[in-house]
């Protein structure tokens, strides 16, 4: 199967060998590492983390592994049990902790899972310190605490509650304005926390919720990245029981996909879209998203008289650019919003909230309001990679090619056309290559993938 090593952290498949799959030896090592990095990091002995985790099988067993090496090297624990991404990311600072982990594989199947690394400000490490930590693991240079100064653990369910608060209390939520629309809305929490998450937030704001694969089982019923290709369950759905649209999320709530009442994909990269669309309406500024996301983004923002910025792909990098930038809001075209009033991290609770107030000012539909956006679409595919192609020569060679064209090798190689753009890189948390297009048609977005793919395949075989 699969072990994945990066500055991101470490995702695997569950079982097998160490060192080749996410065994419990794996989980051991690297949040030995982690520890060990935050006492120098800190410069202390004594530290707490809080810890997280989604409803996939592996779960409870690798958070326990975790939760149990670093209270062997003496820390403290703060056990969130069953949450999401953004509410461990909010514990953090609210705990006045030294760091977080989130056990999660994000969109990946059941058979994965990961560890996700904060620091105090409950935000991903940058690459310099996931490089640290990944080093301190492969030394496996650990020293482990003597009895009488073992760590603790102590389990504290509240937080959801709390996160739900904190979205209530946002300067551009009005609860009372969302209860007034009486909106009736299909919620897939494809059997993880996002199927108590959104529908606790939901419930708080008025909202009439259909449940959809929301019991936390980790027995996802589908593939559990938000993609068109995934949901006929809840566009069919959404149909049947005349909802106003759908919300999907993935198993850790840090992704957000919308269907609208006619049973259409509104389509993941218009979440950002939207949100960004309402808070810019009220409060002007800049935005930001990575090299992959629409170019829809870069037009409202301009509309609304502010300056766009792309980063690279990866919320480490899409939260620097923001910072740099003074942005109000940016994100990810996966459906993450970054709504920094809240905090820095991909939060579907925040952009659901902010979702709504958009519906309920506009007085719209869901499908009237995509249709009032500029239109552009997505293709996403991938290349599997196998273990003799050096994928950065490939890159390499591609960018050479088109030398002449609008290029950006920031983050793998992305060549901007006048009327459509391709993005190519590596995948942080997969053995693949992304391909990522946008042009004004679905067809056109294709073609340019599917040509994209055959001409790094036939190069592929030059160069090996």
């Amino acid at each position: 199967m699969t072990l994945i090593k990066s500055i991101s952290g470490i995702r695997g498949t569950i079982g097998g060998v160490p060192g080749e799959n996410l065994t419990p030896v794996d989980a051991v090592k690297f949040a030995a590492a982690y520890g060990t990095w935050l006492k120098a990091y800190h410069g202390k002995q004594e530290l707490k983390v809080v810890i997280g985790r989604d409803a996939r099988l592996s779960g409870q067993m690798v958070q326990q592994l975790v939760s149990a090496t670093l209270t062997g090297l003496g820390i403290d624990i703060v056990d969130l049990g069953l949450s999401t991404t953004p509410t461990v990311e909010l514990a953090v600072p609210l705990e006045d902790a030294d760091g977080g982990i989130i056990l999660t594989a994000s969109h990946n199947p059941k058979q994965w899972n990961a560890l996700k690394l904060l620091n105090e400000k409950g935000e991903f490490l940058n690459a310099a310190e996931g490089q640290a930590i990944l080093e301190l693991a492969e030394k496996e240079d650990f020293d482990f605490a003597e009895v009488d100064d073992l760590g603790t653990i102590k389990p504290d369910d509240s937080y959801l509650a709390r996160h739900i608060e904190s979205v209530l209390g946002l300067d551009l939520v009005d609860a009372d304005t969302i209860r007034q629309k009486k909106f009736k809305v299909v919620v897939d929490g494809v059997n993880s926390s996002g199927g108590i998450a959104i529908p606790a937030l939901l419930e708080a704001l008025g909202v009439e919720v259909i449940p959809l694969f929301c019991e936390p089982t980790g027995h996802f019923p589908h593939n559990p990245e938000p993609l068109k290709e995934h949901l006929g369950a809840i566009c069919q759905k959404v149909i049947e029981t005349g909802a106003d649209f759908g919300v999907v999320v993935d198993p850790d709530v840090d992704r957000l996909a919308f269907i609208t009442e006619t049973g259409e994909m509104f389509g993941e990269e218009y979440t950002l879209v939207a949100c960004a669309d309402y808070v810019l309406g009220k409060t002007p500024g800049n935005t930001v998203s990575n090299l992959s996301s629409t170019r829809a983004l870069r037009d409202i923002t301009e509309k609304h008289k502010g300056q766009y910025t792309a980063a690279a792909v990866g919320e480490v990098n899409v939260v620097s650019a923001m910072k740099e930038t003074h942005a109000i809001i940016g994100g990810e075209g996966n459906g993450g919003i970054i709504y920094p009033s809240s905090h820095y991290g991909r939060d579907a609770l925040v952009g659901t909230a902010l979702f709504l107030m958009l519906l309920s000012e506009t007085h719209t539909t869901v499908s009237a309001l995509k249709a009032s956006y500029p239109q552009y679409y997505m293709g996403k595919k991938k290349i599997e990679l196998t273990p003799d192609l050096d994928v950065d020569a490939l890159l390499k060679v591609i960018a050479l090619k088109y030398k002449d064209e609008a290029l950006n090798t920031v983050d793998g190689v992305k060549i901007d056309f006048a009327e459509n753009w391709v993005h190519m890189r590596k995948s942080n948390t997969e053995p693949i290559i992304r391909i990522y297009t946008e042009a004004p048609s679905q067809q056109a977005a294709d073609g340019l993938a599917d040509k994209f793919i055959a001409e790094l395949e036939a190069l592929s075989k030059e160069i090996r």
